[in-house]
C-alpha cells in the first residue's frame, strides 16, 4: 500500500458549529479521488463526528466501491465501555459492522489506549477478545492507538506482544515534546517489532497553517510544496512508519496530499534541518497546541467549546482587538466563556495531548476577557 491513509475524524461540514453536519457529496468526491489515485486505506472510529462517521464511510466508501478496493481501520470506543460488561463490547463490535456495512475490517483497534483505558482493556479482556475476533475471519489485523508514556507502551507490549502493530501519534512538533514523547514512543515499538501506524501527523492542521516565519523556511525549500506536505512526510520518513493518516477536511487536502505521496520522496538532511528549526519556532510561538479532536468537550458540564477558543487564540494571538472579542462572544454563545471553567479536570483526563487546559482556559480568558 501507498502511506497516506484518509482519516475519517475531520470530514467538511456544512455547519461549522455541528460536527455531525457532514458535506456528504463532497466526501464522495474526495473518497473517489483518493481510491482513483491508488490510495486504499481508511482510518475511522466509534466517536468521530459524533458517532456518525462509521455510517458515513459506509454510504460514501463500503456503498460505492468494491470491497476489495479498499482496506478499512475502525476502532473499540474503550472509554464507552468503562462500565460494561463482555457482553455489550461484543455488541459494540457487532454495530460496528453493521454500521461500516462490512463481514470484517481489515484493521482493528483497542481505541485511546493510556492508562485509564488500559484498565478498561484488562478488566473486559479486549486484547483477547479481538484477538478471538481476528481468528473467527473478522479482522484480518489487530492493535490499538495509543496516547500514553513509553514506559506504559513498553508495559502493553510487553504483555500483550501478539498484536500486529501500533497506532501513535508522531509529528516533527511531537518528537521530542515531553508530554507527548513521539521519539521514545516510536523507539519502543521498533524494539517490539512492531509496524507503525501514524496519526495526527499535521497535529490536527496545525502543521499545515503554521506563522508566515515557519511558512517562510519551508518555502525556501520548495515554494510549490505546502506545509502540511513536510509534516505528512516527516512522519513517512521513519522505517518502521506503514501508515500515515490525514484527517482530511476538502478535495483541494485530497488532491494536495494525494500529490506528492503518489511517489513518495522521504525527506532530505536538509529538509529534516527545516523541520526541527519549525518546531521550535511554533514553540516559540507561544500558541496553544490543541488539535482540535473533541474528547474534552463530551463532559464538559460548563459546556465551553474549549477546541473552538484554543483555534481562535492561536489564530488571533498577538493581534488584541475589539473584532477579535466579538468572534470570541460569539463562539461561547455556543456553550459559555472560558471564564466559566469549575476546574473539573475531566478535559484533562480526556485530553490526547495531555494538555494543562483548565490553566490554558485562563490564559484564553485574559485575552479575550479582559
Amino acid at each position: 500500500m501507498k502511506k497516506l491513509g484518509f482519516g475519517c475524524m475531520r470530514f467538511p461540514l456544512t455547519d461549522p458549529e455541528d460536527n455531525t453536519s457532514i458535506d456528504f457529496p463532497q466526501v464522495c468526491q474526495m473518497v473517489d479521488l483518493f481510491l482513483e489515485r491508488d490510495f486504499t486505506y481508511f482510518d475511522t472510529a466509534f466517536f468521530y463526528h459524533g458517532g456518525t462517521s462509521e455510517e458515513t464511510v459506509k454510504r460514501a466508501l463500503v456503498q460505492r466501491h468494491p470491497r476489495d478496493s479498499f482496506t478499512l481501520a475502525t476502532k473499540l470506543p474503550l472509554v464507552k465501555l468503562k462500565e460494561a460488561t463482555a457482553q455489550e463490547q461484543e455488541e459494540t463490535f457487532q454495530l460496528q459492522l453493521q454500521r461500516c456495512g462490512v463481514e470484517f475490517f481489515d484493521y482493528y483497534l483497542l481505541h485511546c489506549i493510556d492508562d485509564e483505558n488500559y484498565e478498561i482493556a484488562q478488566r473486559l479482556d479486549s486484547f483477547a477478545f479481538v484477538q478471538q475476533k481476528k481468528a473467527e475471519g473478522y479482522i484480518r489485523q489487530a492493535g490499538f492507538s495509543f496516547h500514553g508514556t513509553p514506559e506504559l507502551l513498553e508495559e502493553v507490549l510487553t504483555q500483550h506482544p501478539e498484536v500486529d502493530f501500533v497506532q501513535l501519534q508522531i509529528n516533527y512538533l511531537d518528537w521530542e515534546n515531553p508530554k507527548v514523547q513521539s521519539r521514545r514512543c516510536y523507539e519502543v515499538a521498533l524494539a517490539h517489532h512492531k509496524p507503525v501506524v501514524v496519526m495526527e501527523p499535521v497535529k490536527g492542521g496545525k502543521l499545515a497553517n503554521p506563522s508566515p516565519t515557519v511558512r517562510e523556511m519551508f518555502a525556501a525549500l520548495d515554494p510549490n510544496a505546502s506545509p502540511s506536505s513536510f509534516a505528512i512526510r516527516f512522519a513517512a520518513s521513519l522505517e518502521h512508519v506503514f501508515m500515515v493518516l490525514s484527517g482530511m477536511s476538502s478535495l483541494e487536502q485530497v488532491e494536495d496530499n494525494t500529490g506528492y505521496m503518489a511517489d513518495f520522496r522521504p525527506l532530505s538532511p536538509e529538509e529534516v534541518a527545516v523541520t526541527e528549526r519549525a518546531a521550535q519556532q511554533i514553540q516559540a510561538d507561544g500558541t496553544i497546541p490543541c488539535t482540535a479532536c473533541g474528547y474534552c468537550t463530551d463532559g464538559c458540564p460548563q459546556r465551553i467549546p474549549i477546541p473552538a477558543l484554543f483555534a481562535l487564540y492561536n489564530r488571533t494571538l498577538g493581534q488584541p482587538g475589539l473584532p477579535h472579542k466579538k468572534e470570541y462572544r460569539e463562539l461561547c454563545a455556543q456553550g459559555a466563556p472560558a471564564s466559566a471553567c469549575v476546574a473539573c479536570r475531566q478535559c484533562e483526563g480526556a485530553c490526547p495531548q495531555h494538555l494543562e487546559v483548565v490553566e490554558l482556559l485562563q490564559r484564553v480568558a485574559s485575552a479575550f476577557e479582559s
